[in-house]
C-alpha cells in the first residue's frame, strides 16, 4: 500500500468516528443547549445576529473588572465556581490531594480509609452496625449501577419518582440491567404527590422505589421522611433508594430515623471533595436483599460480592484488595469529612438554608422565577432560575464569567435554553471569609442589566 493510500485509509477510519449521527444517541441534553434557537409566536425561527469576531487583546490590555477576583484562600485566582457541583474546595482539602504515594494495602492508608467509613456513618446519621458505607472510585453514576446490579434482578419491577433529568437516567440504568421501570412523573418544577405514590404502590408490587432528593436539573427537593413513612405503611418490603448526589452535605438526611435503605452520592458536591469517588450507604435490610438474590450481580466492578468484604475489612482496619482505590482522593475525603463534622450538622444545614434564602430572595427581587415555584420544593444547595423572556444561557453565562462567577446552563431537555442554575453549597456557604454568594448575586444583577432586563 502506498503512503498516500495508507493515509486515505486512516482518514476514512477516523471519519467513521466523526459521523454526525452516531449509532447510539448520547443520553445528554447538551446537544439541545448547543442547537437551541429562538422562535416567534408563529413558530418561525429567529435568526441570531452573527457575533463579530473580536481581536484578542494582549494581557496588559484587559480591563481590571474582567480579571478573575482574588479568592479568600491560598489558591490561584480563579472565577468562583457557583454551579451545582463540582463546588469550590477548601485549601486543606486540596492540600490533602498532594499526599505522598503510599500502598493502598499499607496500614497507614487502611487506617485512614477506616476513619473515612466511620465518619460517613456520622454524616448519614446511622449507628446501626448492620448498615454499610461504600466508597468506590467513580462518579455518582456508579451509585446507580450498584443499586441496579445488586438490589434488583432482571425482570423485577422498580418505581422511579421523577423530578427531572436524573430520574430518566436512573431509569435508563435499571433498564440496562434488564429491570422493568415505571416512572411516576410530575410537572417540571414539582414532585409526585404522596397520594399518587400510594396509588402506584397499591397497584403493583415494586422491589425498589427511587427518589432524587435534589434533582440537579431542576433544583426540586423531595421530602424523604413522609415518603418513607408511606412506603413502610403501604409496601414495607419495597426498598427506598435515595439519589442524594446533590443533597448529601447540604440537606438533612437521617438514615436510621427515616428508615432509608440506600442513599448514594458523590464526592464533588456538598461534601466538598474533588470528583472521583462514588459514596453510598446501604441499610442492613438492603444488604440482606443483596445476599438473598437468586442470580449473581449483573455488574462485575460494581458488584457487592466483590466490594462488601473489602469495605467491611477496611472499616475494621484490615488490609484488603479487589480493585485499587485512589489514596489521594480518600485522604481528601478524610479531610473534608473531618471539617464537616467539626461543627454540629444542624448548624451546617442551617447555614445552607440561610444562603439559599438569600439567593432566592435576590432572584425574586430581580423579577425572576424559579423552576421550583413552591417553597417546599426548593433545594437549599442550588437554585434553578428562569431567564427573562427571549434571553438564553449564552446571553448571560459569558458575562458572568467575565465578572468572575461561573453559573451552569439549563440541564432539563425540555427547557434547557430557558434557564440557568446556581449552586450554593460547601465552603462558599460555610466559610464566613468567602464572598462567593454576594459576588454571585451582584454579578447576576449586572449581567441581566446588560441584556436589557430591568427588575
Amino acid at each position: 500500500m502506498t503512503s498516500r493510500a495508507a493515509a486515505n485509509s486512516r482518514l476514512n477510519q477516523l471519519s467513521k468516528h466523526l459521523d454526525s449521527k452516531p449509532f447510539f444517541e448520547l443520553n445528554t441534553p447538551f446537544s439541545t443547549e448547543r442547537s437551541g434557537h429562538l422562535e416567534d409566536a408563529q413558530g418561525n425561527r429567529i435568526q441570531r445576529n452573527k457575533p463579530q469576531e473580536l481581536k484578542k487583546p494582549e494581557p496588559e490590555q484587559l480591563p481590571k473588572k474582567e480579571q478573575p477576583p482574588k479568592m479568600a484562600s491560598s489558591q490561584a485566582p480563579h472565577p468562583a465556581l457557583m454551579i451545582p457541583g463540582p463546588i469550590e474546595f477548601d485549601d486543606e482539602v486540596l492540600k490533602s490531594m498532594s499526599f505522598y504515594s503510599e500502598s493502598h494495602v499499607g496500614q497507614p492508608f487502611v487506617n485512614c480509609f477506616s476513619e473515612v467509613l466511620q465518619n460517613l456513618r456520622k454524616l448519614f446519621q446511622t449507628t446501626d452496625p448492620a448498615s454499610q458505607p461504600f466508597v468506590i472510585s467513580g462518579s455518582g453514576t456508579l451509585g446507580w449501577d450498584q443499586v441496579a446490579a445488586n438490589l434488583a434482578e432482571p425482570g423485577e419491577e422498580v418505581l422511579v419518582l421523577h423530578t427531572g433529568y436524573f430520574a430518566d437516567s436512573f431509569a435508563d440504568c435499571f433498564e440496562t440491567y434488564g429491570v422493568k421501570v415505571t416512572q411516576l412523573k410530575a410537572p417540571i418544577g414539582d414532585r409526585p404527590q404522596l397520594d399518587e405514590v400510594e396509588k402506584a404502590l397499591k397497584e403493583r408490587k415494586y422491589k425498589i422505589l427511587t427518589v432524587t432528593h435534589v434533582d440537579t436539573s431542576t433544583g426540586v427537593l423531595s421530602e424523604l421522611k413522609a415518603l418513607s413513612d408511606l412506603v413502610h405503611k403501604v409496601s414495607p418490603e419495597t426498598l427506598l433508594v435515595v439519589d442524594g448526589v446533590c443533597s448529601v452535605g447540604s440537606e438533612e438526611i437521617r438514615f436510621d430515623d427515616w428508615k432509608l435503605d440506600v442513599v448514594l452520592t458523590a464526592s464533588q458536591k456538598a461534601i466538598g471533595c474533588p470528583a472521583g469517588l462514588s459514596i453510598l450507604m446501604a441499610s442492613g435490610k438492603a444488604i440482606e436483599v443483596f445476599r438473598n438474590r437468586k442470580t449473581r450481580p449483573t455488574s462485575y466492578f460494581g458488584s457487592w460480592k466483590n466490594w462488601l468484604p473489602i469495605m467491611q475489612n477496611y472499616e475494621a482496619k484490615k488490609a484488603s484488595y479487589f480493585a485499587t482505590p485512589s489514596p489521594q482522593l480518600v485522604h481528601a475525603l478524610d479531610t473534608a469529612l473531618k471539617q464537616i463534622l467539626s461543627r454540629p450538622l444542624e448548624q451546617r444545614f442551617a447555614d445552607h438554608k440561610a444562603a439559599s434564602k438569600k439567593i432566592k430572595q435576590a432572584v425574586a427581587d430581580f423579577g425572576l422565577k424559579q423552576l421550583a415555584s413552591k417553597p417546599e420544593n426548593q433545594a437549599n444547595g442550588m437554585t434553578a432560575i428562569y431567564l427573562p423572556e427571549g434571553v438564553t444561557p449564552p446571553d448571560v453565562l459569558p458575562n458572568l464569567l467575565k465578572k468572575g462567577v461561573i453559573f451552569a446552563g439549563g440541564l432539563h431537555k425540555e427547557i434547557a435554553t430557558k434557564y440557568i442554575r446556581c449552586g450554593h453549597m460547601g465552603v462558599s456557604v460555610t466559610d464566613p471569609n468567602r464572598k462567593d454568594l454576594t459576588k454571585a448575586i451582584e454579578s447576576l444583577k449586572e449581567a441581566l442589566t446588560e441584556v436589557g432586563h430591568k427588575a
